[in-house]
C-alpha cells in the first residue's frame, strides 16, 4: 500500500542514515521517578548495539533472575546508542557489581526502589539525536520548510513495514486468522496478536493516507483525542473544536478495530467504512470477529507532535533533535525528510 508524504512537494534530501551506531541516539524520558520504597530497583542502561530483549536477557543471565521480573517501559533498537529505565524485581544495589561494562553495555545508573513494575508504556516518550550523512546540496534550504510543515500541522502517524514483515503480507495472515478459530488456536498468543496488530494497521495506514490531506482538521463525526491523555469524544461541532486541533491540544483518530473501539460517524466513518469494505469485510464482522479473538481495539491519533526540534549541518552531514511521545517513530519524520 502507497503511504503519500505530507511534504509531497518538497523534494528529498537524502542520505545515509546509521552508518555508526552513534548516528541514532535515543534516550527515554521517564514517566515518573521511583518513589524510594518498593520491591523492585529501577535503573537507568545505556547501551550501545543491545536490543531491549537482549538486554533483559543478558541482565536475567547475569543478575539470576527471571526474564518475567525485569521490566521495561518501552523496545528500543539494536542499531543505535540508547538510554532507558529498567526494574528488577528482588535485586539490591550490590549486585549490580555482576555487570561489567563493555563496548554494548555502556553504563548502569542506580535510581532508586519503587513499588511497581515498569511496563510497556510506562515512559514520557523519547527524545532522539540522529545524523543523516551524503545528504542533497539542497538540504539546508528545504530541512526548514519540511520541518515547519511537521511541527505545525503534525507528522503522519503510519505504522512502519517492519509491521507486515519481510514480504509485506502479515496482515493478510492477520485477515485469515480472523475468522478461522482453529488456525488461530495453534498459535501462542503473541504470535496471534502479532499477525491480528499487522490487520488493524494496514488498515490504519489506509484510513490515514486518504485523510492526509487534513489530517490536522477537525471534521463531524470524529472520535478527537485529547493529546494530553488520550482519551477520545465524539465531535459534534468541529468548527468550535478546530482552534484546539490548531494548538495540538486534540486530533483527529483513526479506528483500530476492535471489540470495544468505537467507529467514526459522518464523513469520517465513511472514509472508515469505505476501506474496510474495499477489503471484502464490513465494520460490523470485523467487531464480532475481534469479540472472538479476544481484543478490544482503540482509536489512534493520525498525527504526532513534533516537539523539541533543532538541527544543524556541517558539510553534507546533517544531525536532528526532537522528541516525540509514547508510541511514535523516528522514522516517521526521517521518511518525511529523505522521501525514501
Amino acid at each position: 500500500m502507497t503511504m503519500p508524504f505530507l511534504t509531497a512537494t518538497l523534494p528529498g534530501i537524502g542520505g545515509q542514515m546509521r552508518a555508526l551506531p552513534e548516528d541514532f541516539q535515543v534516550e527515554e524520558h521517564p514517566l515518573y521517578l521511583p518513589c524510594g520504597e518498593g520491591e523492585h530497583l529501577y535503573i537507568k542502561i545505556r547501551k550501545r548495539l543491545l536490543s531491549t530483549p537482549d538486554l533483559v536477557l543478558r541482565l536475567s543471565s547475569v543478575l539470576g533472575v527471571k526474564a518475567q521480573a525485569i521490566g521495561v517501559a518501552g523496545l528500543k533498537d539494536a542499531r543505535a546508542v540508547t538510554t532507558q529505565m529498567v526494574s528488577l524485581l528482588g535485586v539490591t544495589p550490590d549486585k549490580l557489581d555482576r555487570l561489567k561494562v563493555d563496548e554494548q553495555l555502556l553504563s548502569v545508573e542506580v535510581l532508586g526502589r519503587h513499588r511497581n513494575r515498569l511496563r510497556p508504556g510506562h515512559h514520557a516518550g523519547n527524545h532522539f539525536r540522529l545524523v543523516i550523512r551524503d545528504v542533497a546540496t539542497h538540504a539546508r534550504e528545504t530541512v526548514p520548510q519540511v520541518t515547519d510543515v511537521l511541527v505545525r500541522r503534525g507528522v503522519p502517524n503510519y505504522f512502519g513495514p517492519q509491521r507486515q514483515g519481510r514480504s509485506g503480507q502479515n496482515y493478510q495472515t492477520g485477515a485469515e486468522l480472523l475468522v478461522d478459530p482453529a488456525r488461530r488456536n495453534r498459535l501462542s498468543r503473541s504470535k496471534r496478536m502479532w499477525y491480528l496488530n499487522a490487520y488493524q494497521s494496514h488498515f490504519f495506514n489506509d484510513i490515514l493516507a486518504r485523510r492526509l490531506d487534513r489530517l490536522d482538521r477537525i471534521l463531524v463525526g470524529d472520535w478527537a483525542m485529547k493529546m494530553e491523555n488520550g482519551a477520545c469524544f465524539l465531535v459534534e461541532d468541529a468548527s468550535a473544536e478546530q482552534p484546539r486541533a490548531d494548538r495540538f491540544e486534540i486530533s483527529p483518530t483513526g479506528i483500530l478495530f476492535g471489540s470495544r473501539a468505537s467507529w467514526a460517524s459522518g464523513e469520517p466513518g465513511e472514509i472508515e467504512r469505505a476501506v474496510v469494505t474495499e477489503s471484502g469485510a464490513t465494520p460490523e464482522g470485523l467487531t464480532e470477529a475481534a469479540k472472538a479473538c479476544g481484543f478490544r481495539g482503540e482509536r489512534r491519533s493520525l498525527r504526532i507532535p513534533l516537539r523539541d526540534l533543532e538541527w544543524d549541518m556541517e558539510g553534507t552531514a546533517l544531525t536532528l533533535s526532537f522528541s516525540l511521545p509514547p508510541g511514535a517513530y523516528a522514522t516517521s519524520v526521517l521518511r518525511e525528510l529523505m522521501k525514501e
